[in-house]
């Protein structure tokens, strides 16, 4: 009886919605006529258009060729982790040929107050896309899969072997991921893949000794399961919005008579839904476990790696920065130094790096060890104000200038309008026969210079 009288109601309302939206267009109003268009108007009208698109192609349009390691304010890339040594074994090879890179990284000590502590952080590439793939990698000379817990002031040397997947020629990272921070990217090169996309192989055996093909294993399963939940979305969706929308279920809620919006068989089909959706999901789950008893979940633990013993601020050569301004006209960072050498040899300075710049002392060229990104280097960009060598157990205090464009162009010289103007870096001391090296990490708040 109660579905009888909404039904009444219903019918009785739908004609005064109608009547009312008819009433409300055929209300006179008034058009104030458009102007007629001249020739020479129409013809403007359709060769711009014409000209915008036509120039689009004459535009030299470049390919990004970045990854977004400026995207980070300079201090988190200068104080957080500091890479060095980085080399690729090759940059030239096929598909399905295996490449590695390594290299080493110091955690700073002094680890910005404003950027979570590295408690979790995730060692990775950066690829424009899957044209490689993953298949070993090392920490320490550790095999390690999750993410891992770095101490600050902590030395790690690090191994990532990959495989060649896409032919074509890419900038390519090695980079860590930090938890609530973002990436902190390591020196770029350029890789040249060759061979044909198609030979690509990834078979793997699993742990019942079936050999899988990991590119197509599964996909037909996913497709389906996908399918299937779009599926029923839709027609979730389109029950609904087969029936008059917006103005006439507001004008329904208006009129007290929300419960009519929602029909006995709506209630049907939604607690159908409710059981049915559930029910489904639980038999896939146990007909998936049936066929393969023996899994592995997917792994949520932290590993734990303990750092190397010290190879940065090892105690032979302490350095302590005493003052830090960058002259803005000059985009030179200047530095004041007081260097206590420990060591049995006498010692000069040979780079300063930060956030992977190489600034380097013309003197001492072969102290800068190749497979960095090369356009990143300043050759002659490290000036010393007295270049004679440190002797065994002299303490000096000096001044060295790291004086490039590079500042500019990695958008490093930002630092003095961050809110955190602390810089960060590594300093590398050489015997004079190049045949030792010591290295510091220095610190200290920048004071800008505008003339």
């Amino acid at each position: 009886m109660k579905t009888l009288l909404k039904k009444e109601s219903m019918k009785k309302l739908i004609p005064i919605i109608v009547r009312q939206a008819h009433y409300e267009r055929n209300q006179s109003v008034t058009v104030r006529p458009e102007p007629v268009e001249g020739l020479n108007q129409r013809l403007l009208k359709f060769l711009l258009p014409l000209g915008l698109i036509l120039s689009i192609y004459i535009l030299n349009i470049q390919t990004v060729m970045a990854h977004g390691e400026k995207a980070l304010e300079p201090f988190i890339r200068m104080r957080t982790i500091q890479f060095y040594d980085v080399q690729w074994d090759k940059q030239k090879f096929n598909v399905n040929e295996e490449v590695s890179v390594s290299g080493k990284f110091h955690v700073a000590e002094d680890w910005p107050v404003s950027v979570p502590k590295p408690e979790a952080s995730f060692l990775n590439i950066s690829t424009p896309g899957p044209v490689l793939i993953r298949t070993e990698r090392y920490l320490n000379g550790k095999p390690f899969m999750n993410s891992v817990a770095l101490q600050p002031g902590g030395d790690y040397n690090f191994k990532i072997v990959l495989k060649g997947r896409l032919p074509g020629h890419y900038h390519i990272h090695p980079f860590f991921n930090l938890k609530d921070a973002g990436q902190v990217m390591g020196p770029g090169v350029w890789l040249d893949i060759a061979g044909n996309a198609d030979d690509f192989t990834n078979e793997v055996k699993t742990i019942n000794g079936e050999l899988v093909d990991m590119e197509t294993y599964g996909l037909s399963n996913g497709i389906l399961w996908h399918v299937f939940w779009g599926v029923l979305a839709t027609a979730w969706l389109l029950w609904w919005v087969r029936r008059p929308l917006f103005i006439a279920r507001y004008r329904m809620l208006q009129a007290g008579m929300e419960d009519e919006l929602v029909t006995p068989k709506d209630r049907l089909i939604g607690k159908a839904i409710l059981i049915g959706v559930p029910v489904l999901v639980l038999a896939a789950n146990a007909m998936t476990t049936n066929q393969y008893p023996n899994t592995i979940p997917l792994q949520a633990s932290l590993d734990q790696i303990l750092p190397l013993s010290a190879q940065v601020n090892a105690g032979v050569v302490d350095v302590e920065t005493l003052k830090a301004e960058y002259r803005v006209p000059d985009r030179a960072m200047t530095f004041t130094l007081k260097i206590d050498n420990r060591s049995d040899k006498p010692i000069r300075i040979g780079e300063f790096t930060t956030a992977n710049v190489h600034f380097l002392n013309k003197e001492l060229q072969a102290s800068y060890q190749k497979g960095g990104s090369e356009s990143m280097t300043a050759p002659e960009g490290l000036s010393l104000d007295n270049a004679t060598p440190i002797q065994p157990g002299e303490q000096r205090t000096m001044t060295i200038t790291a004086r490039d464009a590079l500042w500019e162009s990695e958008k490093l010289d930002g630092l003095i309008r961050d809110s955190d103007s602390r810089i960060g870096g590594l300093l590398f001391f050489y015997d004079d026969h190049l045949g030792e090296r010591f290295i510091s990490s220095i610190t200290a708040a920048v004071i800008p210079k505008f003339n």
